[in-house]
């Protein structure tokens, strides 16, 4: 089922997100819903907070970065209780967007590399290097997780210069080709 995603001014999006058990009601159910949700919306990364649940848990599927020549270097993964071990590399900027905060896109620097301790939705542990646009995509999930949105890591003036258009933002003032859930509403 595609859920409505929670946009810019919902408050769970800024909470700490809670860890997860094995026997967390309804998970798998959660994880089928959310994939459906975020290939629906056209993403390629989707947090639990952005479908109002404020849980420790993210799927993302990059293979849509990656040529068919270069489709192994993507990956399709849900992370559960994920702990950022280590992040490394050159910083590096690159245009993003974000599902919450519909239409609006901005450069967001972040380190190249990352090491990554998860759970898979079987809650098997796992550590794991990424690199790339593996490690962006991860890092953007990751920040929402951590109440953190993309907007907070970018330029002061890039900010100012997108207030209004995040304030209709969270007044509903937007239009959507996906379901969303705007404050209040």
């Amino acid at each position: 089922m595609v859920l409505p995603i929670y946009l810019y001014g919902q408050p769970v999006l800024k909470q700490k997100a809670k860890e997860i058990s094995p026997d967390h009601p309804g998970l798998t159910q959660l994880i089928t819903d959310m994939w459906e949700t975020m290939y629906y919306a056209t993403g390629v990364g989707l947090a639990a907070p952005q479908v109002g649940q404020s849980l420790r848990l993210f799927v993302v599927d990059t293979l849509p970065y990656y040529e068919d020549e270069k489709s192994d270097l993507g990956m399709k993964k849900v992370f559960i209780n994920p702990i950022i071990l280590e992040e490394s590399g050159v910083e590096w900027p690159f245009e993003e967007g974000c599902l919450s905060i519909p239409k609006i896109t901005a450069d967001v620097k972040r380190q190249a590399e990352l090491k990554l301790r998860y759970q898979d939705e079987n809650f098997v542990w796992h550590e794991e290097d990424f690199e790339g646009m593996n490690a962006r995509v991860i890092q953007h999930e990751y920040d929402h997780i951590e109440g953190i949105l993309f907007i907070e890591k970018i330029s002061q003036v890039r900010r100012q210069l997108i207030q209004r258009k995040l304030e209709k933002i969270k007044k509903g003032q937007i239009e959507s080709r996906y379901p969303v859930k705007i404050v209040n509403g």
